[in-house]
């Protein structure tokens, strides 16, 4: 806890899903000055607005998580938004927080920064081994400069940066847009309608048979902290549950956890996105003692139980990280 001591921390999307956890949990290991910016208060795709926050803050530690997300639908809708916004998000703040002299700087990618065809499970050293898969690649691509970035600036400026890449993120508070969700609060949401409507058959994209490994909010926020305090290393590194389970099975597991005995009808005309999703965990056990505690089973129930006890409204998907 004496690493938090008189430190001063910037937390980009702070307020959203990811980011409260973090903050959360920095303040539990005893972090006493956190600040978590908001949109409509800094808009960091500006450069101008990237400057003044850290004119205002001069922290000592940076952990950037705001993004522009979304699920299959959002990146085909949205290729040139989340490009541009992620890109310049991270670019501008690595920049500034190495003119500023900012001591670390920790990224968030994403698992879909990969290549399509990625061998299973998902090494750290097969990230340039081919293009990301398409529905998201604009996406995966802009997340992935912050690991161009933080390299060549670890080069010629000797910046510390870390770069890690979380899976598919899910928990209570989740984002219940239909417009924006991933897969987890989208399928909750689309059995929660059929239940309440009475009907039997439900209708959901692809094949269901590609792969997917899921971690729990609170242990991605717990694996962040712990690489801030524990790791200052150049090379990537996977965050995840380490279980990779199929669409198909996953959506059983909703099913189970909301009591609908009903069917699945899959929409084959609609993308199934990436075969298959799987990381190798060894590294950040490795490295920094992450290891995630939350079953899946378990985790589900917990989101289900929130959103019915809170019946969410539409979660703002500029900053869900």
């Amino acid at each position: 806890m004496s690493f938090w001591a008189g430190k001063k921390v910037v937390v980009t999307g702070g307020a959203g899903f990811l980011g409260r956890r973090v903050v959360a949990g920095l303040q539990t290991r005893g972090a006493q000055n956190v600040f978590a910016p908001r949109r409509k208060d800094y808009d960091l795709v500006h450069y101008d607005n990237v400057v003044r926050l850290f004119e205002d803050t001069k922290p000592d530690l940076v952990i950037h998580l705001a993004a522009r997300v979304g699920g299959i639908g959002a990146n085909q809708q949205n290729p040139g938004t989340f490009f541009y916004e992620n890109l310049m998000m991270g670019a501008q703040l690595m920049e500034v927080g190495r003119l500023t002299g900012v001591p670390k700087f920790v990224a968030l990618g994403t698992i879909c920064a990969y290549p399509k065809f990625t061998p299973t499970p998902f090494r750290e050293e097969d990230l340039w081994n081919g293009y990301p898969e398409e529905t998201n690649a604009p996406y995966g691509i802009a997340k992935k400069m912050l690991l161009v970035q933080a390299d060549a600036y670890r080069q010629q400026y000797g910046f510390n940066s870390i770069y890690l890449l979380p899976v598919n993120l899910y928990g209570p508070g989740d984002n219940f847009d239909p417009a924006s969700s991933h897969v987890i609060p989208a399928m909750i949401l689309k059995i929660d309608n059929a239940l309440r409507a009475g009907q039997n058959e439900i209708e959901l994209w692809g094949t269901g048979q590609p792969t997917r490994e899921f971690l729990y909010v609170d242990d991605a926020a717990r694996a962040i902290v712990l690489a801030c305090e524990r790791y200052d290393g150049a090379d990537p590194v996977n965050i995840g549950s380490g279980r990779e389970i199929s669409i198909r099975d996953l959506a059983g597991v909703i099913a189970d956890a909301m009591g609908f005995t009903g069917t699945f009808k899959w929409n084959t005309s609609k993308p199934d996105g990436q075969p298959r999703r799987a990381l190798d965990i060894s590294k950040a056990e490795r490295l920094f003692g992450f290891r995630a505690e939350m079953p899946l089973e378990v985790g589900i129930r917990k989101t289900v139980d929130w959103y019915r006890n809170s019946r969410p409204g539409l979660a703002d998907g500029a900053a869900l990280l």
